[in-house]
């Protein structure tokens, strides 16, 4: 069953590549607690099928990237990009796409996260495994304030300038 307005998010984990080393956090792939990075802020995530793919690369990400100052500027703490690949990846794609400071690249390697969220998509017969769906979430100290999951091969209620219609704006 997906995720819902008024849902806790699940506990779990993520990774994130860290470029620069910083207090508690070496350089390379480190594993963070959802529940612990949620607690007292509020995050807009969203999901994507997978790095480095077309409309994740030309629209998605770029849509948050862009808009980031927007969100901040309405109370957002955080951005966070969940896909299911691995942190090297993801770390290789933030710097491709520029995310660095703006989106955090939240790699759920092997899907265990977004099957958490009930967002899951199995892309086997188009030779990609499980993925996620591309959805967005506002989140408020760990409670789902809202909730836009995509239609198969859409991309329309999931971009940043929907997110910032959500918070007000």
């Amino acid at each position: 069953m997906a995720i819902k307005v008024g849902d806790r998010l699940p506990n779990g984990t993520l990774n994130e590549f860290i470029e620069v080393e910083k207090e508690g956090c070496t350089v390379g792939p480190n594993t963070f607690k959802v529940e612990d990075m949620v607690k007292g802020k509020k995050i807009a995530i969203f999901g994507l099928p997978g790095a480095f793919t077309p409309t994740c690369s030309a629209k998605h990400v770029p849509s948050y990237v862009g808009n980031f100052d927007a969100l901040k500027a309405k109370g957002v703490d955080e951005v966070w990009c969940i896909s299911v690949n691995d942190a090297f990846v993801m770390g290789a794609w933030g710097r491709d796409q520029k995310a660095g400071g703006k989106v955090r690249m939240m790699a759920d390697g092997s899907a265990d996260y977004v099957k958490k969220l009930g967002l899951e998509n199995d892309l086997t017969a188009r030779g990609m495994g499980m993925r996620a769906q591309r959805f967005s979430l506002l989140v408020d100290d760990g409670v789902v304030k809202a909730v836009n999951v995509e239609a198969p091969g859409k991309f329309e209620v999931s971009d940043a300038g929907t997110m910032l219609k959500t918070l007000g704006g």
